[in-house]
């Protein structure tokens, strides 16, 4: 199953478009059997907690906004998508044919109006060509709209999956920059407590040769007490639980990656642990490399969270 990005832009495209869409231009799919209606459909994703749709469209089309509502959700999970539908009739094109039922009502309102109003002008031809033009049913025009956001539902569907599978090679190279981390800090733990035990032996005999103490407690005393201080330092600076969890945060990731579909919400809550462990680690550094490989987690992690916010 694939990884879907939040992120992407699709334009209608119909089986047989007016002409070639060129790039960057929304496709149009003309009318079938209403000759110059023409409808264009443009969808525009970015990231979003929820599922957040937003509908721009003439009025005469709003009856169909639950059934395109309907297509969006059937499809997506999350992200705040824009849907344009914009609908043109070419008034050069041919006239609309009057229906006997139209004529039949037209001349009923205006019979009404000049009822009251004696002096009004009688209609003309072209403003009853007129209205019949706008109150002709819509039902070849929706089931067009509709068709033509199909089509851009999937190709909006497709770009989403090019966008993922770029996110999914990003975050596989973070991840494996934050093993290689782990693996160097890893090392460095026993050689901190290694030195720092040398430093307690030196510094109890410093005290002690200054004190004038020195014959009073033997070299094995000292030595056992320098190494109890130096294992109660060993405990608090130690990492490797730290690490652990970290490697297995890390294995979790790769292994919904691999598998795919709406993985977002569960990416971010594993980032949030990726980024506290890394925190312990910094506050535990007593050595410089240690610190240093924790900021550099922190930076690859922050990378990771800002790519893990467009994934579905």
């Amino acid at each position: 199953m694939a990884v879907y990005s939040m992120t992407g832009y699709a334009s209608a495209a119909s089986p047989s478009p007016v002409a070639p869409a060129t790039p960057g231009e929304p496709a149009v799919l003309r009318e079938p059997g209403a000759a110059g209606a023409t409808v264009t459909v443009e969808l525009r994703s970015v990231n979003s907690r929820f599922l957040d749709l937003a509908f721009r469209m003439p009025d005469d089309l709003r009856a169909i906004e639950p059934a395109l509502r309907e297509l969006l959700t059937a499809t997506f999970r999350r992200g705040k998508i824009e849907l344009r539908l914009n609908a043109q009739r070419e008034t050069d094109s041919a006239l609309p044919q009057p229906q006997a039922d139209q004529l039949n009502r037209l001349a009923g309102l205006e019979a009404a109006v000049q009822s009251w109003l004696p002096k009004a002008q009688p209609l003309s031809v072209n403003e009853i060509l007129q209205w019949c033009r706008g109150s002709a049913p819509n039902e070849k025009l929706d089931e067009s709209a509709l068709a033509a956001t199909r089509q851009c539902i999937t190709g909006l569907v497709e770009a989403r999956a090019r966008e993922g599978e770029r996110l999914v090679g990003i975050l596989m190279e973070r991840i494996t920059k934050l093993r290689e981390l782990a693996a160097q800090a890893a090392p460095l733990v026993p050689q901190v407590v290694e030195k720092q035990q040398q430093r307690f032996l030196e510094r109890w005999q410093q005290a002690l040769d200054t004190a004038g103490a020195a014959q009073s407690m033997s070299a094995d005393a000292l030595r056992e007490r320098a190494l109890s201080e130096a294992a109660s330092y060993a405990i608090r600076i130690d990492v490797a639980e730290e690490l652990s969890r970290l490697n297995a945060h890390l294995e979790e990731i790769a292994r919904l990656l691999k598998a795919g579909g709406e993985i977002g919400k569960r990416l971010d809550f594993l980032i949030q642990e990726l980024h506290r462990e890394a925190n312990t680690l910094g506050s535990k550094a007593s050595a410089l490399e240690l610190t240093q490989i924790s900021v550099e987690m922190k930076v690859l992690i922050e990378q990771m969270r800002e790519q893990v916010q467009n994934i579905e």
